[in-house]
């Protein structure tokens, strides 16, 4: 994998199950500097984004269930991420 292809990672928090272990899971907000942050802008609670079960998860079936956080591997594309590892 070339440096230009680093994979980026982000916790978030399952909001709901799906089938087919698929999961919504809320990401936060992007910390912005103080000089660009909005004034009277909402705050935001972060993006919902469609997140699936990695093959080792799913192969040692390790259960997420809605609280949960969990690590992520964002797809470069956006809009979705892989679940590699359940914090808590």
């Amino acid at each position: 994998m070339s440096d230009s292809e680093e994979k980026k990672t982000t916790v978030g928090t399952v909001e709901e199950v799906l089938p087919d272990s698929l999961f919504r899971v809320r990401i936060p907000p992007p910390e912005l500097p103080p000089e660009e942050v909005v004034e009277g802008a909402p705050s935001g609670e972060g993006q919902l984004i469609l997140a699936y079960l990695a093959g080792k998860m799913r192969l040692h079936r390790i259960r997420v269930l809605v609280g949960d956080q969990v690590d992520m591997v964002l797809d470069p594309y956006g809009g979705r991420a892989r679940i590699v590892r359940r914090l808590s």
